[in-house]
């Protein structure tokens, strides 16, 4: 058969539940994860914290995307998962390891991946800003995404396009836009995590539902993680023959 035309240099498409691969290539090259990694810190996240549990804010960061959390602010759990996993705010990621102690968050990061099974990953930070310690691989953060979409909580939180979101005492306002522009643009598409820098190139994690089927798509290092993801998807409406699963 035909391959999709993709730019990316690691793909890996999977069916849910049976995990079986339909279409992969370099997928346990070590890449840089950007953003993707936020759905560890996610994860991680809901180990630690019950989602109402109300956080001050003692220490924020203003590199890359934000969704401009304050000091002094005290938000739930909740609203600071929305803006990770939603907006993409390295300053939410960073606040969710920061509150909890960053060295341990970020060795749980670890930990969570090594039980995944995610064998080529490695985590130095939360948000996903290039370290030359933190990598991952197609295939790893298919695991990654297969065991976020098991908690309906957080699925929820990555399929939601625009949420404006407050602090407890209803002060500061934040506007929060997901960085996927196929959200609502291709039906079937619910998520699930961006990712992007210089040296990254362009990523993406997606959860595509169809005919009662469901996929993860993940792209790495691409030029084009749209058009990609795009491809991908008609590819599947083409060529998978939905009775053979």
């Amino acid at each position: 058969p035909f391959y999709p035309e993709v730019t990316a240099q690691a793909i890996y498409l999977v069916d849910l539940p049976s995990f079986t691969p339909i279409f992969f290539r370099n997928e346990n090259l070590k890449l840089l994860p950007a953003s993707t990694t936020k759905i560890i810190t996610a994860l991680v996240a809901m180990d630690i914290y019950k989602p109402d549990q109300i956080i001050t804010v003692k220490k924020t960061i203003d590199e890359g995307q934000v969704m401009g959390l304050l000091v002094g602010e005290k938000i739930t759990v909740e609203n600071i998962l929305y803006g990770t996993l939603v907006h993409s705010g390295n300053d939410a990621a960073f606040v969710l390891a920061e509150n909890y102690g960053y060295d341990k968050f970020i060795n749980l990061m670890n930990k969570k991946a090594e039980s995944l099974g995610m064998k080529n990953s490695h985590f130095s930070n939360p948000n996903g800003l290039d370290s030359g310690t933190q990598h991952s691989t197609a295939f790893d953060l298919s695991l990654a995404a297969r065991e976020l979409l098991k908690n309906p909580y957080l699925s929820k939180i990555v399929s939601t396009k625009e949420i404006t979101i407050s602090d407890v005492d209803f002060k500061y306002f934040h506007q929060l836009t997901n960085v996927n522009k196929l959200l609502g643009e291709i039906q079937g598409l619910g998520g699930l995590k961006t990712g992007y820098t210089e040296n990254a190139g362009e990523n993406l994690v997606s959860f595509y539902k169809k005919n009662g089927h469901q996929f993860v798509i993940v792209i790495l290092k691409s030029l084009d993680r749209f058009s990609d993801t795009r491809n991908i998807i008609s590819w599947i409406e083409a060529n998978v023959d939905y009775a053979n699963f």
